[in-house]
Protein backbone atom coordinates (compact mmCIF):
# COMPACT_ATOMS: atom_id res chain seq x y z
CA UNK A 1 0.00 0.00 0.00
CA UNK A 2 1.33 3.37 -1.08
CA UNK A 3 1.35 6.33 1.25
CA UNK A 4 -0.41 9.47 0.02
CA UNK A 5 3.28 11.77 -0.43
CA UNK A 6 2.87 15.62 0.46
CA UNK A 7 4.82 18.02 -2.22
CA UNK A 8 7.35 19.67 -0.16
CA UNK A 9 9.75 22.29 -2.27
CA UNK A 10 13.63 22.54 -1.01
CA UNK A 11 16.65 24.64 -2.17
CA UNK A 12 19.81 22.84 -2.61
CA UNK A 13 23.66 24.14 -4.48
CA UNK A 14 23.38 23.45 -7.97
CA UNK A 15 26.20 20.93 -6.67
CA UNK A 16 24.14 19.40 -4.57
CA UNK A 17 21.53 18.67 -6.99
CA UNK A 18 23.74 17.52 -9.78
CA UNK A 19 25.12 14.66 -6.92
CA UNK A 20 21.57 13.60 -5.69
CA UNK A 21 20.91 13.30 -9.84
CA UNK A 22 23.63 11.41 -10.15
CA UNK A 23 23.95 8.89 -7.26
CA UNK A 24 20.51 8.72 -6.03
CA UNK A 25 18.81 9.06 -9.85
CA UNK A 26 16.10 11.36 -11.39
CA UNK A 27 12.43 10.31 -9.92
CA UNK A 28 14.02 9.14 -6.83
CA UNK A 29 15.17 11.68 -5.15
CA UNK A 30 12.29 12.55 -3.18
CA UNK A 31 12.26 8.67 -1.57
CA UNK A 32 15.45 9.31 -0.53
CA UNK A 33 15.20 12.68 1.25
CA UNK A 34 12.14 10.91 2.57
CA UNK A 35 14.17 7.75 3.95
CA UNK A 36 17.22 10.33 5.10
CA UNK A 37 15.00 12.02 7.22
CA UNK A 38 12.50 10.26 8.50
CA UNK A 39 14.27 9.00 12.07
CA UNK A 40 15.14 12.85 12.94
CA UNK A 41 11.98 13.62 12.99
CA UNK A 42 10.07 10.45 13.82
CA UNK A 43 9.30 8.22 16.46
CA UNK A 44 11.12 4.72 16.17
CA UNK A 45 8.65 1.85 14.91
CA UNK A 46 7.43 -0.47 17.04
CA UNK A 47 8.69 -4.07 17.20
CA UNK A 48 5.56 -5.01 15.60
CA UNK A 49 5.42 -2.31 12.98
CA UNK A 50 9.69 -2.99 12.31
CA UNK A 51 8.62 -6.65 11.59
CA UNK A 52 5.60 -6.16 9.11
CA UNK A 53 8.16 -3.27 7.61
CA UNK A 54 10.72 -5.84 7.12
CA UNK A 55 8.57 -8.23 5.89
CA UNK A 56 6.86 -5.89 3.09
CA UNK A 57 10.44 -5.30 1.95
CA UNK A 58 11.39 -8.90 1.56
CA UNK A 59 8.24 -9.24 -0.58
CA UNK A 60 9.83 -6.97 -2.87
CA UNK A 61 11.50 -9.25 -5.09
CA UNK A 62 13.27 -6.84 -7.15
CA UNK A 63 14.49 -4.29 -4.57
CA UNK A 64 15.19 -8.06 -2.70
CA UNK A 65 17.59 -9.09 -5.52
CA UNK A 66 19.42 -5.99 -5.69
CA UNK A 67 20.48 -6.13 -2.23
CA UNK A 68 22.26 -9.51 -2.61
CA UNK A 69 23.81 -8.58 -5.82
CA UNK A 70 24.94 -5.30 -3.87
CA UNK A 71 25.39 -7.46 -0.90
CA UNK A 72 27.62 -10.34 -2.86
CA UNK A 73 29.50 -7.33 -4.92
CA UNK A 74 30.47 -5.49 -2.06
CA UNK A 75 31.49 -9.17 -0.23
CA UNK A 76 33.61 -9.87 -3.05
CA UNK A 77 35.93 -6.61 -3.07
CA UNK A 78 36.25 -6.45 0.75
CA UNK A 79 38.27 -9.91 0.06
CA UNK A 80 40.05 -8.65 -2.60
CA UNK A 81 41.41 -6.05 -0.78
CA UNK A 82 44.79 -6.80 0.85
CA UNK A 83 46.45 -4.52 3.84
Amino acid sequence: MRKKMKKLTITVTPEVYRGLRKKIGPGKISSFIDRLARPHVLPPLSPAALEAAYREMAADELAEAEANEWADGTAGSALDQSD
